[in-house]
């Protein structure tokens, strides 16, 4: 309870995490099977949102998944031009799922900011460890990457969707109990998060609205099975994102190794739908 009464104190107050956010959007979450989706890759929030623009090296993989296939969509990323990073046309009917991994890269922040940011995004491996070892007033140094997933509804919602509430494997997940393209209104949206193939307990997940994203609207801590219920909202573009870390011992480039995870899915207006 004190954890979770920190971290809730916490949101809002630091400026340390404003390139943490990390999701693939695209310009919609529904089209019509053969249309060309623009899809964005985003980095930070609210004022701090900008392209991730990498260079493609840092993207390990890119895979369209559906019910039937998994296509590598890799070569069709171009991070560091354009208006957009992606032009992407879908033309099996049903849900795909947009999975983006990448690479790791370094991070070192000054103590105060270190534990701010553990504190905020509940990092408990590293706050223990650094305690244990008495190392909380010295720089925070991590390797991290990021994993993302994206729900995409072509042509008819809810078919075949069994996938999407299934893991993929990914080394830090976030997994919907239901399609939330066939949910109905007043439905709950459950989710549970694995790490390492594992349930997550402790992990702080958060559901940001895309459109006003200086932050979160809805906030959990996992359970002991790694589930947490989100109220499921059927209007707007939404962002879940969770972030873990282990301990490195002997690694010569950081103390930490943490993972940053998101699901992003959106509803058209209601006029359009």
């Amino acid at each position: 309870m004190r954890l979770a009464t920190l971290l809730i104190a916490s949101l809002g107050s630091t400026t340390s995490l404003a390139a943490h956010d990390f999701w693939v959007q695209p310009l919609v979450f529904a089209a019509a099977p053969g249309v060309q989706v623009p899809i964005t890759v985003f980095v930070g929030h609210g004022k701090d949102r900008q392209r991730w623009g990498v260079d493609i090296a840092r993207v390990e993989r890119f895979d369209d998944i559906t019910v039937s296939s998994r296509q590598s969509r890799r070569a069709e990323l171009h991070l560091d031009s354009g208006s957009f990073d992606a032009m992407l046309g879908f033309t099996k009917p049903g849900p795909h799922m947009l999975v983006l991994q990448s690479t790791h890269a370094s991070s070192e922040l000054p103590s105060i900011r270190f534990n701010d940011y553990a504190t905020v995004e509940g990092l408990t491996p590293a706050l223990q460890a650094r305690a244990a070892a008495g190392l909380t007033d010295t720089p925070g140094r991590e390797i991290y990457s990021r994993r993302t997933k994206t729900l995409i509804d072509i042509g008819a919602a809810g078919q075949h969707a069994s996938f999407v509430t299934r893991p993929l494997g990914l080394t830090l997940e976030i997994v919907p109990g239901v399609n939330p393209y066939a949910a109905n209104v007043g439905d709950k949206l459950p989710v549970q998060i694995f790490y390492e193939g594992k349930p997550l307990a402790g992990g702080f997940v958060k559901m940001t609205n895309l459109d006003f994203d200086a932050k979160p609207v809805e906030t959990h801590l996992t359970d002991a099975a790694g589930r947490a219920v989100f109220n499921l909202p059927h209007q707007g573009k939404w962002q879940m994102n969770v972030i873990w870390t282990k301990a490195l011992k002997g690694d010569p480039r950081a103390d930490f190794d943490t993972t940053f995870s998101s699901l992003t899915f959106g509803f058209a207006p209601p006029a359009a739908r």
